[in-house]
């Protein structure tokens, strides 16, 4: 393998906070390495419109502590074509760039398995997105942010559904995956969590409803916004057709869940990750995602990181049912 000396580095897809901390620790690792460091902007539609500049120490000062990506990121449909991802690789050669570190998620890691191979160049790809939804890291950059960010949030609906007896519908991200609403819903001691990977029972959800109606001023269901059955306002609307007599209200949480300053969890994984990227770069990783399993670095080929089920554990589950009587 030819011998690196520029590294690329992008963000992909949805941002996620702790986005910063990586960026941070890719540039510091490779100037720590000596070698050189280029920003690519929005991603792979910044590569494709040439959207790179040099990065030093100072590109990254005083950036771990901020949500969202200073390298800002964007969705390409022109990357999907073979003439777009043409376009990107002529103008990573045209600044020299001889290996790339992408930080997302599964789309991300779909058009970087694609472009390396096409392109035969090294990339390896940090864990990016709230959802958790990748395998080969036990948490993904964002997700304890996020998670924090909802228990919060769902704390202060708790306080005015007491104030007013009501139950709550509120809905989570989570288009392919529950995990938010599975960790966070149990944190908030909801009465139901309703999520993608399992089958909604209309029927059981009415029952827990009416069995708490008599002793339970308030009520919090959490909905994925992925729910088989429609998401919050339609669960909404089935909850207050069978139960006209509710105070029943729906909140859509939203892109709240993906700002904020990340949690010393998620900088401590960015940053760990982030070493590991330029690390494994030099000694021949390629074409795959680094992340943290029980606690240790770990590579993981992109085409088994990406476009996986994840198991939801049957536990977690059992916790839910027993805590909401």
């Amino acid at each position: 393998m030819a011998q690196i000396k520029n590294v690329g580095v992008y963000t992909s897809g949805g941002d996620s906070p702790g986005m910063n901390a990586a960026i941070r620790a890719v540039v510091r690792t490779a100037l720590y390495h000596d070698l050189q460091v280029t920003g690519i902007r929005r991603g792979y539609e910044g590569m494709i419109n040439g959207d790179l500049f040099p990065m030093d120490r100072k590109s990254v000062a005083n950036i771990i502590q901020r949500g969202g990506t200073i390298l800002k990121t964007a969705r390409s449909e022109q990357f999907k074509t073979p003439e777009g991802r043409q376009l990107a690789y002529d103008n990573l050669k045209k600044h020299n760039i001889d290996a790339l570190i992408g930080i997302g998620g599964d789309g991300t890691f779909t058009g970087a398995k694609i472009f390396g191979k096409e392109f035969d160049i090294p990339v390896v790809g940090l864990p990016g997105t709230i959802d958790n939804d990748l395998v080969g890291t036990d948490f993904t950059i964002g997700y304890d942010t996020a998670i924090n960010t909802v228990i919060d949030a769902v704390d202060k609906i708790r306080d005015t559904a007491e104030s007013h007896d009501r139950l709550f519908i509120v809905e989570v991200m989570g288009r392919d995956s529950g995990l938010i609403a599975l960790r966070t819903g149990i944190a908030v001691g909801a009465e139901a969590i309703l999520i993608p990977e399992t089958k909604t029972d209309l029927n059981a959800l009415y029952h827990k409803l009416e069995q708490g109606r008599r002793d339970k001023s308030s009520k919090i269901v959490i909905v994925a916004e992925g729910e088989e059955a429609g998401g919050a306002f339609e669960i909404g609307r089935l909850i207050k057709d069978r139960f006209p007599n509710y105070d029943t209200r729906v909140s859509v949480l939203g892109h709240i869940q993906r700002g904020g300053r990340p949690s010393c969890q998620d900088r401590v994984l960015a940053s760990r990750v982030g070493v590991a990227a330029i690390e494994g770069l030099l000694v021949g990783h390629r074409n795959e995602m680094v992340g943290i399993i029980n606690g240790e670095v770990a590579f993981t080929p992109f085409e088994n990181a990406i476009k996986h089920f994840i198991e939801i554990n049957p536990n977690f589950l059992k916790i839910v049912d027993i805590l909401s009587i």
